[in-house]
């Protein structure tokens, strides 16, 4: 690039950036930030509470179909309005706790402060830090665009030329607020710039009972319901702006005019960096807020003499730099009673005392804690004054493994530095899930719905809460009650601080397993095998985790061997049915056409009606032949007729629960072309078990041995796999475990 060209660029990108501070209005005088206000009254008099819950309403919704029904999840939960290497922070699930954060806010504008502290708590690695995580993100970019922007204001003050007398300068006065203002005053053309930290809203330079009729008429004019924020109706200056506006008015003899010239109201951008509205502190024992004395540098010494002689101090801390926005407590509860027990009187009056002063406090507060310190606090003498003030949010850990597995694809899989095998992260998935579920309470349910429940396994379980599989075991009548019942179950231990998703496997053990087992030397990927060798590993270490001490119960719940145990037949049935598809010895596409038209003959069997054929377009009764051979092959040695009657019925569960969806045979009925494939290649093992022995010699000795046929075979396959997310090493590997676990006893 040449130095004329990089020049040119530099001058664009000037421009760019000048257009870009005009446009988002960075620097008003008073009276232009009125005009701003009175363009849209509520935006530009927002407390923090409305601020966030604004935020929330920004960013908008998206509803989420789970097996136990719809959820509505908050997209800025989703960030999708950062960059793709912040995406991979993005909150997965926990709709619920979204929902409360929702509720608490709308309470705390309908209360006009924000006078309750909502507190997150939930077992290690629930996702809490991840929830304030993706609000503070959300309140950086919200700032930035125009519903979001925020102002504060600064003090200015012209050199002696320029202000031509007044406060000891002497000179005349202008009797228009708009014909003359010091705000867009250069740097050079002023004496001193006073910054206040505590970013009072300009609209406090106003008296409060005139602010409080100007705020009341601009809301009713412009069509607003409900109360004004408190913070803004009846909020007062900061100490050293009061210094500063007292000052002034003395100075210019009462002028109110005269004052709100030396204003320069400024916008400004929530920032996690620079700890500006958004801030996150840990449980140190230091104070929160403090204050200090101006010293007297330049600007001091510049300032009028009637400002000159005032003692000013200016308060900081972490309360202060929240101001507009968030503030995280992280691990509260960590903190001795004593370091956070002014929080106690704080929220109540939304103040903090210091030495000079008491600070107005003007953001949400937000909290968490584990479910062990929580406890322990509910044991306190002090727990109960604490607990008006305070608002519970509860965040388990998730019970889908599908949602698990998005945690560890989002998150976990980008760092290995290998190929990420099909099925890894699932059973990392599957098995943090297992080990969080609890055994249902039969005799919480009725009826034959009580047997059916009290039967089921945990393996059978974490099927229904996360892909909503049914157990293929049950008959129409029991699955229907079952299908019915999910959310039942899935609330059923809501109460109480034994919660289904309270204890178990957490995110963070289940991010050493993964990262570990990319490092197995065995495998040059990230290999479920190796997975399911470091889970094993993980379950030796009983003294470190309470999950492990958890004594077995009937059903195989906090059977932690019996889960590995599982996990590996369900990996090896998964890895056998892709290899099934890959070898191409029967079209994946054959076995849902042939359920398609079994469906469509069962649907005029039930109904004792005629079907037109499609070639000879003559009526004919349904293929009751077509019928029994099929359900030969799901039904192997029994009366599939009782099948028959179900299927209508499950169409239309199936239509009912999804009414703007077409009917999706392979998911309905995704059970039944399971035993459909398994049927058809229990004549073919042979030939599959020579195709697995193919891809080892194909992929490890570069297919010394193999005829033509064989070759193209094995390489047709493989080419398959690929598609299906495998690679050359691990399509190598699991071709090695299936032929020496599921076709040991097949004469090759």
């Amino acid at each position: 690039m040449t130095v004329s060209r990089l020049l040119g660029e530099l001058d664009e990108l000037a421009g760019q950036v000048r257009r870009e501070y005009a446009e988002q209005r960075r620097r008003l005088s008073f009276h232009e930030y009125l005009q701003l206000f009175a363009s849209d009254p509520v935006r530009y008099s927002r407390d923090a509470a409305r601020y966030v819950r604004d935020m929330f309403d920004f960013y908008g919704t998206n509803v989420v179909e789970r097996p136990w029904g719809s959820a509505q999840g908050f997209r800025l939960f989703v960030l999708d309005f950062a960059p793709l290497r912040e995406r991979q922070r993005a909150l997965v699930g926990q709709e619920g706790a979204q929902a409360e954060l929702y509720r608490v806010l709308n309470n705390l504008v309908r209360e006009g402060r924000p006078n309750r502290l909502l507190l997150l708590h939930g077992p290690n690695g629930s996702a809490k830090s991840t929830v304030v995580a993706c609000i503070l993100r959300a309140l950086e970019h919200y700032s930035t665009l125009d519903v979001g922007a925020l102002y504060r204001f600064h003090w200015v003050f012209p050199k002696q030329e320029i202000l031509r007398g007044t406060i000891g300068f002497g000179g005349r006065r202008e009797d228009s607020l708009e014909s003359r203002s010091y705000a867009h005053l250069s740097d050079h053309d002023l004496d001193a710039r006073l910054v206040v930290t505590q970013r009072d809203h300009p609209l406090f330079l106003l008296p409060v009972p005139q602010r409080a009729a100007l705020l009341t008429r601009a809301y009713r004019e412009a069509g607003v319901e409900g109360q004004l924020p408190a913070w803004i109706e009846h909020g007062s200056l900061s100490l050293q702006n009061r210094q500063i506006y007292e000052g002034l008015l003395q100075g210019y003899d009462g002028s109110l005019l005269e004052v709100l010239r030396h204003v320069q109201v400024e916008r400004y951008f929530v920032s996690r960096r620079y700890r500006t509205g958004a801030v996150s502190i840990g449980p140190q024992l230091s104070v929160d807020a403090s204050e200090r004395q101006l010293t007297a540098d330049r600007s001091v010494a510049a300032l009028p003499p009637s400002l000159q002689a005032l003692s000013m101090f200016e308060a900081y801390g972490e309360l202060v730099d929240a101001t507009g926005g968030v503030i995280e407590f992280s691990d509260l509860l960590k903190r001795p009673l004593e370091a956070f027990k002014y929080l106690q009187t704080t929220v109540e009056t939304g103040e903090v005392s210091l030495a000079t002063q008491n600070i107005e406090l003007n953001c949400v507060m937000l909290g968490s804690a584990n479910e062990e310190q929580l406890m322990a606090f509910r044991e306190h003498p002090e727990f109960q004054s604490f607990r008006g003030r305070l608002e519970l949010v509860r965040m388990p850990y998730l019970l889908s493994w599908v949602d698990e597995q998005r945690i560890y694809d989002g998150q976990i899989a980008p760092q290995v530095r290998r190929h990420v095998a099909p099925h890894a992260t699932e059973m990392a998935a599957r098995f943090a899930v297992l080990t969080r579920l609890r055994r249902p309470d039969a005799d919480s349910y009725s009826g034959k719905l009580g047997a059916v429940v009290g039967s089921l396994t945990a393996l059978e379980k974490c099927d229904l809460y996360g892909p909503g599989t049914l157990p293929g075991r049950l008959d129409e009548e029991s699955s229907s009650l079952l299908r019915a019942a999910i959310p039942l179950l899935y609330r059923e231990f809501d109460v109480g601080c034994d919660y289904e998703g309270s204890n178990g496997a957490s995110p963070r053990e289940m991010r050493g397993v993964l990262l570990d087992a990319a490092q197995n030397a065995q495998y040059a990927c990230l290999s479920p095998w190796a997975v399911l060798d470091e889970l094993d590993a993980l379950c030796q270490r009983t003294n470190e985790y309470a999950w492990l001490r958890e004594s077995p119960g009937s059903g195989g719940y906090h059977d932690h061997a019996a889960f590995r145990a599982a996990l590996r037949e369900k990996l090896l049935d998964e890895v056998e049915d892709e290899f099934r598809m890959a070898s191409g010895l029967v079209e994946e596409d054959q076995y849902a056409e042939l359920l398609e038209r079994y469906i469509l003959h069962v649907s005029y069997w039930v109904k004792g009606e005629k079907l037109v054929h499609p070639l000879t377009r003559q009526q004919e009764p349904a293929d009751e032949s077509l019928m029994r051979e099929v359900e030969a092959l799901i039904f192997p040695g029994e009366d599939g007729r009782q099948f028959r009657q179900g299927v209508i019925g499950r169409i239309a569960g199936y239509t009912i629960e999804r009414p703007d969806r077409p009917l999706d045979a392979r998911q309905v009925f995704a059970p039944e072309l399971a035993r459909m494939r398994q049927a058809v290649f229990a004549q073919r093992r042979e030939a599959l078990a020579r195709l697995c022995d193919g891809i080892w010699i194909l992929l490890r000795e570069e297919g010394s041995g193999l005829d033509d046929g064989a070759r193209r075979r094995a390489q047709s396959a493989t080419d398959r796999l690929k598609q299906m997310g495998y690679d050359e090493h691990c399509a190598a590997d699991a071709a090695r475990v299936l032929a020496r676990e599921r076709f040991a006893d097949v004469h090759r």
